[in-house]
């Protein structure tokens, strides 16, 4: 019986070591399941945020990633919109007494590349919050990853419509980019009302982003009177467009409308000209996916005339024209490459208000951010005084003030290498 109560001593002691000890938590997907540096993976001690929090050791910086295309025949997109978080930053410079650091990912323009730089960023738990993704195609298994691993992230120039669709909307993705709802409706528009044209084909890549802009853009051009002679699509990989190009001229459209990227632009705008019923005379149209140096490189002289939407910088205001540029060329000794790096500007600069709004500074010189927290903020934003406009933020994540316009390319720019920046559209 003695020996029986002992047996049973020792069972109650072994369970309250237990139940003392905390259970083992779960590696992120893709990650490695040691400590990130630069920061601890555990929620410090006492937060109550139910995302968890960042603690940031006194003389720590405060950490961003950018989750961008940084290389391919899309790399410039992202390029340019990095570089505007870059500038961003360094004026900044330090953030509640913390020097502010960006680090980043190159995420691809595609699905695959969007997927492994979302586990990658979401295994660093030192990473407060992320500006991307570049492409939509990026953003739809990127997002998702990151809200889950309880990050927030707001985008730059990831525009198809259906990333802030209530119904497919996830909590972590916020944009300062347009919603190309806006984009499709200016440029059926323009076709229309400016041109004055009744038949278009477009051709799409099966991306997001090229899928949401025809769309887009053929609901609003059908409703002007508009007729789409042709509906095609291109895989992201084909080089050889002509048996596409050859059924859109039986069908005898007056433009061809290409909303995609680099490398199949280049192919279309080239080869349509060798198409019998299509040619030199054909008119063609894009938009900010072709807004770059690589694409004119790409099409060469036949992107001469082309027409291309993007946003329009016109109505960027003061600080643009007289801060920002000259801080862009003095830094990188060019013009910007494509149409996002005010948007990645103002993403910084709204994170980082947010940021300042939410943090708890601790005696010891430290700083706690709760990621809940910090995404409420997010949303909670109005009227913020950014470089492209006035952002607010709605309950879907879009906080653009979209302005957009249409370019005309010459041939200037094309032996330049140099994006247009004279709207044509609006007058």
């Amino acid at each position: 019986m003695r020996r029986l109560a002992m047996v049973l001593s020792l069972l109650a002691i072994m369970a309250m070591v237990l139940a003392a000890c905390p259970a083992p938590t779960a590696a992120p997907a893709g990650g490695d399941t040691a400590a990130p540096s630069g920061g601890d993976a555990a929620a410090p001690a006492g937060c109550t945020d139910e995302l968890g929090c960042v603690e940031v050791a006194a003389g720590a910086p405060i950490r961003l990633a950018y989750m961008l295309v940084v290389s391919g025949p899309d790399g410039s997109l992202g390029i340019d919109a990095r570089r505007g978080a870059e500038i961003a930053v360094a004026e900044k410079a330090e953030l509640l007494g913390h020097p502010l650091e960006l680090i980043g990912e190159d995420s691809g323009c595609n699905a695959e590349g969007g997927q492994a730089a979302a586990q990658k960023l979401a295994a660093d738990q030192s990473i407060v919050a992320v500006i991307g993704t570049s492409c939509s195609s990026e953003a739809r298994p990127g997002a998702p990853i990151l809200t889950d691993a309880g990050f927030t992230m707001v985008s730059p120039s990831a525009t198809a419509p259906d990333l802030t669709d209530p119904a497919k909307h996830v909590a972590g993705f916020l944009r300062t980019a347009h919603n190309d709802k806006v984009q499709g409706q200016v440029a059926a528009q323009f076709v229309a009302e400016e041109l004055k044209l009744k038949s278009v084909a477009t051709i799409h890549d099966g991306s997001p982003y090229a899928e949401g802009l025809v769309s887009a853009f053929t609901a609003n051009f059908t409703e002007m009177g508009g007729t789409i002679s042709a509906a095609e699509a291109v895989g992201p990989t084909d080089t050889d467009m002509r048996p596409v190009l050859t059924k859109i001229a039986a069908s005898k459209p007056e433009m061809i409308y290409y909303p995609i990227f680099t490398a199949s632009g280049g192919l279309i705008t080239v080869q349509s000209e060798e198409i019998e019923g299509l040619g030199p005379t054909i008119k063609t149209m894009g938009a900010d996916g072709l807004y770059s140096p690589d694409f004119l490189a790409a099409a060469g002289a036949t992107a001469e005339g082309m027409y291309l939407s993007s946003p329009d910088f016109s109505t960027f205001g003061t600080d643009y024209a007289e801060k920002f540029l000259p801080a862009y060329q003095a830094a990188y000794g060019e013009k910007p490459t494509s149409a996002f790096h005010a948007h990645a500007y103002d993403a910084v600069n709204m994170v980082s208000a947010a940021i300042e709004a939410v943090a708890v500074e601790n005696a010891d010189g430290s700083v706690t951010i709760g990621r809940q927290a910090l995404r409420d903020a997010l949303y909670a934003t109005t009227d913020f005084k950014g470089l492209t406009g006035n952002i607010s933020c709605n309950a879907d994540g879009d906080c653009a003030d979209p302005k957009i316009a249409v370019y005309e390319i010459t041939a200037e720019n094309i032996a330049a290498g140099e994006v247009p920046t004279a709207r044509i559209y609006p007058k």
